[in-house]
């Protein structure tokens, strides 16, 4: 709390990773809107595109209606359009600080005076940048306010096994004061096992991970934290340094802190292609989509191979640009299917029949190799692809 610039009264909890961090404040916003509005039938939540899969989780989880608001050219958040989307069953405001896929920052205090104007819970997802934002801010880097100082926020998450360098499971979600934890909280009383009260989703917490999570603070340190997080920063600036000088490649936006996503300028190089030979290589490739992209999480350990990475993008590029038709092969064809094919009924169904086959009975582990015989999904997304290629060319556009 006092790492976010809480007072006194700022309570919370810690919770299993930052998915349960987000659905607990989608719980408690839409319980607390409840408890006030009675007539209240459909509550609403106003976030960004950009905004983390969790909150759709706990949408869908706890019936709050997203309501999406586009991006800006800088990819942050359009708060004059967030305004006008509010009505009266929206129940909560949403922004990050950064966003997982374009690692910018939304502008945290307008949005801060939007929902003190409104009387509107502001929640900030800084699950990714709560334990790394504050530190670089210490550092001397221009990170705008985004915490518990900005009029307006009510509360955030941060996630201790991101930047805060712990065990996987530990993530704190904050709020303002009691008024609004207290809705987070389950009561029943009526139950033959006795009175029931837990504070957030599991009955039974992970005490392991809460205990890492506490040891890797006391070793870390404030000192300790600046340090990494100086050196998550040198790390990043050099391999965007070296992105940029790339001529077929640019990166989106003008992120502050350690998350860089970047689009091919050049119709020639196919970006699923070069993330599947920079796969071959050893590297692991995060590929996202609208628009077609790869995207990398830095941290101070990849300082050692920063260059190796840039150099074996370079080369991925020079071999996509000589093997035109690496784009319909593996990985490629599926992202590149998965990105532009307008049929997402198809694709959701073959990712639920994938999942049912890791969890049923059998324990089949997917797998992506080259030799595997391509699926209907990947054949479908293949033709797909050379089709619309071949209109391009005809036609000059599609």
């Amino acid at each position: 709390a006092s790492m976010l610039h809480g007072n006194e009264e700022v309570v919370g909890t810690m919770t299993a990773g930052g998915t349960e961090s987000v659905m607990l404040a989608v719980k408690a916003y839409r319980d607390r809107a409840k408890a006030r509005k009675k007539k209240l039938k459909q509550p609403e939540m106003i976030l960004p595109e950009s905004a983390h899969v969790a909150f759709i989780k706990a949408a869908h989880y706890f019936n709050v209606k997203p309501v999406f608001i586009p991006l800006k050219e800088d990819f942050t958040v359009d708060v004059a359009e967030m305004e006008k989307r509010i009505n009266k069953n929206t129940v909560l405001l949403v922004a990050s600080a950064p966003n997982y896929p374009y690692g910018t920052i939304d502008p945290i205090a307008e949005i801060g005076r939007l929902a003190l104007e409104r009387g509107i819970p502001f929640h900030v997802d800084a699950c990714l940048g709560g334990f790394l934002l504050p530190f670089l801010e210490k550092l001397g880097h221009k990170i705008p306010p985004f915490d518990f100082r900005v009029p307006g926020v009510t509360s955030i998450s941060a996630d201790v096994h991101k930047y805060g360098y712990a065990a996987k499971g530990a993530s704190v979600v904050l709020y303002k004061n009691m008024d609004y934890l207290k809705h987070q909280f389950f009561v029943y009383t009526e139950w033959s096992g006795g009175v029931f009260a837990s504070s957030g989703l599991l009955g039974t917490r992970p005490g392991g991970a809460i205990a890492a999570a506490w040891a890797a603070m006391n070793v870390m340190g404030e000192e300790g934290y600046k340090e990494q997080a100086r050196k998550a920063m040198e790390v990043t600036a050099q391999i965007k340094e070296g992105i940029e000088k790339i001529p077929e490649l640019e990166v989106l936006g003008n992120p502050p802190a350690t998350v860089l996503r970047f689009v091919s300028t050049d119709s020639n190089v196919d970006i699923y292609a070069v993330g599947d030979v920079m796969e071959k290589y050893g590297w692991h490739v995060d590929r996202q989509q609208k628009p077609e992209s790869l995207h990398i999480m830095v941290t101070p350990s990849h300082a050692r191979v920063a260059k190796y990475y840039i150099r074996d993008l370079q080369e991925a590029i020079d071999y996509v640009r000589n093997h035109p038709n690496a784009k319909y092969d593996g990985g490629a064809a599926l992202y590149g299917m998965i990105a532009t094919v307008p049929l997402r009924g198809m694709i959701r169904k073959n990712v639920l029949k994938m999942m049912e086959d890791m969890y049923g009975k059998t324990g089949v582990i997917p797998s992506f190799e080259e030799e595997q015989k391509p699926d209907l999904a990947t054949r479908l997304g293949t033709l797909y692809l050379r089709t619309r290629n071949g209109l391009k060319k005809f036609f000059g556009k599609v």
